[in-house]
């Protein structure tokens, strides 16, 4: 649509009916036939808004009044969920959001993949008995608000940090630690970086949790290594949270966006904390990376189980292994698993988790998928099954290519982004028809939804 055709201004105020609800968890209306994303608006809803931004294909609008409000509207359960941005979906009720998620799996392959919808199985979604404190990390911005310290994330669409006292996605113990953390720094006059001025020491509180164990892992990033009063700050942390059993400080300098730098110094206790994932337990360093829903990464991990459906002598590819999670969770109903990644700790971390369950039918190896397959196959190894977990960008096109000519049984697709998955898909149906499609709610309340595909190859 050219600009030309935009019969919308910015401030202008107009009635719209919602249809349903965007990938970001905005509502979604047209007006004289454009489409105006409105945040917070429900599907059903009968609104009036005021245009906020005007784009070449698109207007955003904010509500200025509901007319008809949707039955399935709740009054959110964080007093600070409009200023926040953390979660998206508070507003909606759970059963709802669970249907909402499945309807943007469907909009994402209406839109990339060139398959008519009521020929694609996509399943209900999976969600969590109880959709809340389910997060097992924390990571919150520190600063001042006249004396006091506070934490927590910057405001939407701004730089203010709204100070979150406890968050209602967030594991208990992490919402306890921040909180303490905060009034220790405060007591001891421990300085608190400024980003304005770039002045200051203390920039961001992470705290992670094992739900299994219960143990607590505190790094504190810093912008440099020397810290005033450092053992006091010690001391206090082991006599008011005995549940802290690794103090880690992170050094970052720069001026950036990323939270972690390159320096870590353990301070206290463990190197790492435990966590278990089903009969898997795995070691979390402070720079591991880990599923942030450990509930619902036993189901998703399942549902890649289902999908492989292994009989005990299937070679399987775990293509973007990360530490190896999803390997080890197929690995005693595999013939044997190979995984790659191009990140070399994760590999390392990919190994010793092997090694500690006792795994003999595992190798785990640097570099991409697409430059290590063609070497296997050439040298006479050729996979049954390959799953992918890619980032949100979805696959390398080249490995969708690779994929295309090794021409394994089963593609197992677990995605964390429907319009990437769709349209990776929409590539890979050259020579694949899609089972089925299952969501799964990896994270209640915000607009993420995960799926896991099953393809089978044409035979």
């Amino acid at each position: 649509m050219d600009k030309a055709t935009i019969h919308i201004k910015k401030g202008q105020q107009f009635p719209l009916t919602i249809k349903r609800l965007g990938i970001n968890g905005e509502g979604v209306g047209y007006f004289k036939k454009q489409v105006v994303f409105v945040p917070g608006a429900l599907p059903g809803e009968e609104v009036v808004v005021e245009a906020t931004n005007i784009h070449r294909k698109y207007a955003e609008a904010k509500i200025k009044k509901i007319r008809k409000r949707s039955p399935y509207r709740v009054t959110p359960r964080c007093p600070v969920y409009e200023q926040c941005g953390g979660c998206q979906l508070q507003h909606l009720d759970y059963e709802s959001q669970l249907r909402e998620k499945r309807d943007i799996v469907i909009q994402a392959f209406e839109r990339h993949c060139r398959l008519p919808i009521e020929t694609l199985r996509i399943q209900p979604t999976i969600g969590m008995d109880n959709p809340w404190y389910y997060r097992n990390k924390s990571q919150f911005q520190v600063g001042k608000r006249k004396e006091n310290v506070i934490a927590g994330l910057y405001g939407l669409n701004s730089h203010q940090l709204i100070d979150i006292s406890e968050c209602f996605i967030q594991h208990q113990a992490t919402n306890r630690v921040t909180n303490i953390v905060k009034t220790i720094l405060q007591d001891l006059r421990i300085p608190i970086y400024d980003e304005r001025t770039r002045t200051g020491l203390v920039r961001t509180i992470v705290a992670r949790v094992g739900f299994h164990t219960g143990d607590v892992q505190l790094v504190l990033i810093t912008t440099k290594r020397e810290m005033p009063r450092r053992e006091l700050f010690i001391a206090e942390i082991k006599r008011r949270l005995p549940e802290v059993k690794s103090i880690v400080q992170n050094i970052n300098g720069e001026k950036t966006s990323l939270i972690f730098g390159k320096e870590t110094l353990l301070l206290e206790g463990e190197e790492y904390i435990q966590e278990v994932l089903g009969d898997l337990s795995f070691e979390l360093s402070a720079r591991a990376f880990f599923q942030l829903n450990p509930i619902q990464t036993v189901k998703l991990y399942d549902e890649v189980k289902r999908a492989a459906a292994l009989t005990g002598n299937e070679k399987v590819v775990d293509a973007y292994c990360g530490v190896g999670t999803i390997g080890l969770w197929l690995a005693k109903e595999a013939g044997e698993i190979r995984g790659m990644d191009t990140i070399p700790e994760a590999i390392e971390d990919a190994k010793k988790n092997a090694e500690r369950h006792g795994l003999t039918n595992t190798m785990y190896v640097t570099g991409k998928a697409e430059v290590l397959l063609p070497q296997w196959i050439k040298a006479g190894w050729k996979p049954d099954v390959i799953v992918v977990d890619p980032p949100r960008t979805g696959c390398d096109e080249q490995l969708l290519k690779t994929i295309l000519q090794v021409k394994p049984k089963t593609v197992v697709y677990v995605s964390c982004n429907p319009s990437s998955l769709a349209r990776d898909v929409d590539t890979l149906l050259e020579r694949y028809t899609i089972d089925y499609i299952q969501p799964v709610d990896m994270f209640p309340h915000t607009a993420h939804v995960e799926c896991v595909a099953k393809l089978q190859l044409i035979l």
